[in-house]
């Protein structure tokens, strides 16, 4: 198969996958998409081993089969058997499945970092290995490019955006693994996570890290400058993110267990700099009534029916005396007064911990409907620093931002930010609030207010009752002409509405005769 160029923006990704998804026949996608990211990943890894393998026998022959020289690197080390070539050129055997399985067996075995991460199961029989072999010689087809770096990127965008479409593809069980990429952009441009230690609770396939990680390298940074830590529960998606940040080649601390970062913290000590989350809605079984005594509670008792509440406190809880935070959370927190969130509510604005508030439109998630909104939290409104300027004091205030009417319909059922217009105009709107630089209220779109109304509201947090209705255009056409003109329109409409009773009365008429 010839090579794909890696020339264009997109294009590349979404041919890719259209072709990988009629391969998949009728294997559910949740399946399928642990079979086609398996080998997405297989073939990066393969990929930097062999590039890495070539300037070593030509530059230092004997470096070429020690292992070390490859970890110096952030390279995995890949063995014979693994190597994408060998399995290429096995492509068409019926066995190509047992041959997968003893390659990703054979990573794991000398890569500890990828221990029970990558999937095994491609020799099961159910599993069609001309499907496998027709999937492999697709993915062949993913270009080198002139380099690892450029490599890596064609690769891990093509990661990226499979993990997208599958889950779209699942609906709300593709949700759980996967917040889209434009609502997690918002987030990381708002808060800039340009130095420190980055966090997320539930990180899901790792989309945060990844849009961090592009953050820093798109404004300049050096990507040793953030450190990443993560959390997840479920062993299937946390098996997705170490793989997703493998492929980019991003070094972070994701730590797994079935109980749930609510009840076996594998992070207590940590303090981070900044936390993108993006919690599962609602929860109404998190076993809270077990934690009653939990010291991460500092702003009241979150009840046992919803997490909501649970989330943002062990967000606080874990964020650094000048940490800020964005979370993705139903627009039911914002107002609830239900089993004492509304004095949770007030207790955290009046602790001074809620910076800004953010409505979004509806149709951004794949996996819900209900309408979702970002709070952004900061442990010291008084201080902090975004990409070594100082933030203006901005106690006594919360900014926010209704952003319902932003966005564009990228197809029949969902909505997408764009980034020059939509991401640019949020972001900037933040950031001027923040540093005191250019910021005024926009009625419609944004409003700083004060604690005073904020309380007359009840303390509820919805941007809707703050910023108020959009500014009507001024119309230049005299009132008298206006009004002269809906006279007219009403007059016509009044002649209209009478001939067509007369209508209606003659067949009525007719009827009767």
């Amino acid at each position: 198969m010839a090579s794909i160029d890696n020339g264009s923006d997109l294009g590349i990704e979404a041919s890719l996958f259209k072709t990988a998804d009629k391969l998949r026949g009728n294997m559910e996608p949740s399946d399928y998409k642990h079979v086609a990211l398996g080998l997405i990943f297989l073939k990066h890894i393969s990929d930097g081993f062999e590039l890495k393998r070539q300037q070593l026998l030509a530059e230092y022959p004997e470096g070429a089969e020690d292992p070390d020289e490859y970890l110096a690197d952030n390279i995995f080390w890949v063995p014979q058997e693994a190597r994408w070539s060998h399995l290429q050129a096995s492509a068409k055997q019926p066995n190509i499945g047992k041959l997968i399985d003893e390659a990703m067996i054979a990573i794991e075995k000398v890569n500890p970092s990828l221990k029970g991460v990558l999937p095994k199961d491609y020799g099961r029989p159910a599993l069609n290995a001309v499907m496998l072999g027709e999937l492999i010689d697709l993915i062949s087809g993913i270009a080198l490019g002139e380099g690892k770096d450029r490599a890596r990127d064609l690769l891990g965008r093509v990661y990226e955006y499979f993990l997208g479409q599958f889950a779209g593809s699942e609906g709300k069980r593709g949700g759980e693994f996967y917040t889209p990429r434009s609502v997690v952009r918002v987030m990381v441009e708002m808060l800039e996570p340009y130095k420190g230690r980055v966090y997320d609770p539930c990180c899901g396939s790792g989309g945060m890290f990844v849009q961090s990680e592009k953050f820093v390298e798109a404004h300049g940074g050096r990507l040793g400058d953030i450190a990443i830590y993560g959390q997840e529960s479920n062993y299937t998606t946390w098996r997705l993110c170490k793989m997703n940040l493998a492929v980019r080649g991003i070094d972070a601390d994701i730590k797994w267990n079935s109980e749930g970062t609510f009840h076996k913290n594998e992070l207590p000590d940590l303090r981070a700099d900044y936390i993108l989350a993006n919690p599962p809605f609602n929860i109404s079984d998190w076993g809270g009534e077990r934690l009653r005594e939990d010291g991460r509670w500092k702003y009241g008792l979150p009840p046992a029916g919803n997490a909501n509440y649970a989330w943002l406190q062990h967000i606080l809880h874990h964020l650094a005396p000048s940490g800020t935070a964005g979370v993705v959370l139903a627009n039911g927190s914002m107002s609830s007064t239900q089993s004492g969130e509304g004095e949770m509510r007030r207790a955290m604005i009046e602790g001074e911990v809620v910076d800004c508030m953010i409505a979004l439109p509806g149709q951004l998630f794949y996996s819900t409907q209900i309408p979702a909104c970002l709070w952004f939290l900061a442990k010291d409104k008084s201080n902090g620093i975004a990409r070594d300027r100082k933030l203006r004091d901005r106690r006594g205030e919360v900014l926010f931002i209704d952003a319902r009417k932003l966005g564009f319909m990228v197809d029949r059922t969902r909505k997408e930010f764009s980034d020059a217009d939509d991401i640019a105009r949020i972001a900037g709107t933040y950031h001027a609030w923040r540093l005191g630089e250019g910021y005024g209220d926009i009625p419609g779109f944004c409003k700083s207010a004060r604690l005073e109304e904020i309380r007359s509201h009840g303390h509820v947090l919805t941007p809707g009752r703050y910023v108020g209705a959009e500014a009507a255009e001024e119309d230049e056409t005299p009132f008298a002409e206006r009004f002269a003109g809906l006279q007219e329109q009403l007059e016509a409409q009044f002649a209209e509405a009478e001939a067509l009773t007369a209508t209606i009365r003659a067949r009525l008429a007719g009827v009767g005769a």
